[in-house]
Parts: C-alpha cells; structure tokens; sequence
C-alpha cells in the first residue's frame, strides 16, 4: 500500500513537471511542442504499466463493440457540451474567446493530419489511461476511510484540471476540468467501461482540436 502510494505520487508529480514544461510562458518556443506531448504520453504510459500490478485484469476488454459505439457517442455529446458551453462562455466574458484561440494557436510545427494522428492513436489515448486507468483507480484502491471511489473520482478531476494551470488560461484548466469530472464520473460508475473511455478522449481530441474546431 506504501509503496503504491509513492509510486502514484512519483507519477503525478512527474506529469505536473512535464505539464509545466508544455504549457508554462516560460519555457515558450519549446523545440516542438507536439514532439514534448508525445513523450511525455509516452513517459506516462510507461510510468503507469511499470505500477500496475495486475496489468491483465487491466486490459481485460468486455463487450467490444459496445465500448467502440460508447466511446464514439461520448466523444461526439462531449464536443456538443463544449460547443455549447464556448458559446456561452464567449457571450459572458470578453476574455474567453481570446483565450480559446491561445489554445488552437499552438498548432504549429506539425500539419494538421500529423497533430491529428497523434492525438487519436496516441496522446488521447495514453492520457486517459494514465489518469483514469492509473492515477483514478489506483486512488480508489489505496485511499483509507469511506467512499474512496468517489475520493479517488473528485482528486483525480482535480489534479487533471490543476495541471494545466501553468499555462494560465482559464479556459484551457476549465475545459480539462469539465472533461476530466465527465471521463472519471463514468470510470467512477463502470471501471470496465476504460476502453470507452479511452476511445472517447482520443476521438475528442482530434475532433475538437482538429476535425471540428469549436
């Protein structure tokens, strides 16, 4: 438990340092900030296998098909939320617009399909089996008192949108809270339902950020 305990530790805090490495102004004009993303994907996936110990019940995939419907319908509700929600943003605060662009400002150094790609077969994926899949369930696991589940649902959210606050955008920390309380809201319900999951922040990813920019 210990041991677990630290391991999660060692792996958030290394998320936060690569977060802050992407996103900060300080280290702005990073070499390539698509090639840092898919490192740190990279760094964190393998963070996440080399602590969990039983990766085989993991990855065991229930119900194929109805994951692939669920995480493409998700995908697709969770970009009609944001759409809705920019709308609104946009209309109450003047600095919300100014903010969201910030954000599609940071497609350069690739083309777009190549930014495309990553995000739906790797970056997506690997960041929502490092919070949800690690980081969440491991919480549930290994936190004391009652209801750990929903401990380990409300923390994880949290530190996922707390991580992106280095890039003091508002509206970039919102949108990974919103997102982050919706993916661990529905691991809370059903931890089977990872692979869903997975497959609906990949498919987010690339829509909104690329596909259907909002």
């Amino acid at each position: 438990m210990i041991k677990d305990r630290r391991n999660l530790l060692i792996s958030v805090a290394t998320a936060a340092l690569l977060w802050f490495y992407m996103f900060c102004p300080w280290t702005h004009g990073i070499p390539n900030f698509w090639l840092v993303m898919s490192c740190s994907a990279v760094i964190l996936t393998s963070l996440g296998l080399a602590f969990t110990r039983d990766r085989s019940e993991l990855f065991k995939i229930e119900r194929p098909l109805l994951q692939i419907l669920g995480g493409v319908v998700l995908a697709f509700v969770l970009w009609g939320i944001f759409w809705v929600g920019d709308k609104a943003s946009t209309w109450l605060f003047d600095f919300a617009r100014p903010e969201v662009d910030a954000v599609y400002s940071m497609k350069h150094g690739l083309p777009g399909w190549a930014i495309g790609l990553l995000l739906l077969f790797l970056i997506g994926p690997a960041e929502e089996f490092f919070w949800r899949g690690y980081v969440q369930r491991t919480l549930s696991r290994t936190l004391g008192g009652k209801h750990p589940e929903d401990w380990a649902f409300l923390l994880t959210a949290a530190v996922y949108a707390l991580v992106h606050i280095w890039s003091f955008n508002f509206m970039l920390v919102m949108a990974a809270l919103v997102a982050g309380i919706v993916w661990g809201f529905i691991y809370r319900l059903c931890p089977k339902a990872l692979p869903a999951l997975i497959i609906s922040h990949a498919l987010w990813d690339a829509l909104v950020f690329v596909i259907l920019p909002i």
